[in-house]
């Protein structure tokens, strides 16, 4: 049984602040609860109708409670809920500022939608980019919007909030960072490195004055063929994807 205290716990966790106070996240869905489970995130409780437990299993032997399914539907911040919701620990990391250095990483510069940013830390971890640092104006990883669409990934893909600005700083005295720009050079074009920050800017300003003047290398998607009227932008989600690939296929 779901009791009215856990119901309004969970439901508060919609809200950054009392996500914040109680450093609590909820993930749906057999594959995010197991795959965050696997990767050492902490569960703190897990809830399934009975239907659910009968056809599924949970990692690390973690039972879950029994609710019934009109329960389930009041926890759930799906409009389909998937037969399961847990509650997580959001897990805490410490800032490795050699890692620039030694592989890629990704920067978000004040990204509003809390779907792209769960795309982009799915889309992190397909390419193996462990560490991604978030401006404080960027939506919130543990968002249950958020966490939903990183399927998972939120558990392998180490997620920092920073004064990007005075990261960027810092960390361009040892590796390159790479900004998307609509006046930067094709990427197609550009020598690529195995290292460095690859940001990606707000989905309608783009990259800040205050984070491009950090940029050492400006890169540009090209529409094709060249010249044919054409969307203004891509998403970002989208965008990352594609600068993603290219550095992978470059150094792979």
């Amino acid at each position: 049984m779901l009791s009215k205290a856990t119901l309004k716990l969970i439901k508060s966790l919609e809200h950054k602040k009392y996500r914040k106070e109680s450093g609590l996240f909820v993930a749906e869905g057999g594959k995010t609860v197991n795959d965050l489970i696997d990767c050492g995130i902490k569960a703190e409780a897990v809830f399934a109708t009975e239907k659910w437990i009968e056809t599924h299993k949970l990692s690390g032997g973690i039972k879950a409670e029994t609710v019934t399914e009109e329960e389930l539907k009041r926890a759930s911040f799906l409009c389909a809920p998937q037969g399961v919701v847990a509650l997580f620990r959001q897990p805490s990391y410490s800032i490795d500022m050699n890692a620039p250095k030694e592989r890629l990483c990704l920067a978000l510069d004040n990204v509003q939608d809390p779907g792209n940013i769960g795309t982009i830390i799915r889309i992190a971890d397909w390419f193996g980019i462990e560490e991604l640092y978030c401006s404080t104006g960027c939506a919130d990883a543990y968002s249950p919007k958020t966490v939903q669409a990183t399927m998972g990934a939120l558990g392998r893909v180490k997620v920092f909030y920073v004064d990007l600005p005075a990261f960027l700083g810092e960390a361009k005295k040892s590796a390159p960072v790479y900004g998307t720009f609509l006046d930067g050079g094709s990427i197609y074009g550009k020598s690529l490195c195995n290292n460095g920050i690859i940001i990606m800017g707000n989905e309608g300003n783009g990259i800040s004055d205050s984070c491009a003047q950090h940029v050492n290398e400006r890169l540009f998607i090209p529409n094709y063929p060249a010249g044919r009227s054409t969307s203004e932008s891509l998403n970002v989600s989208t965008a990352t994807a594609i600068i993603c690939s290219e550095f992978r296929r470059r150094i792979s």
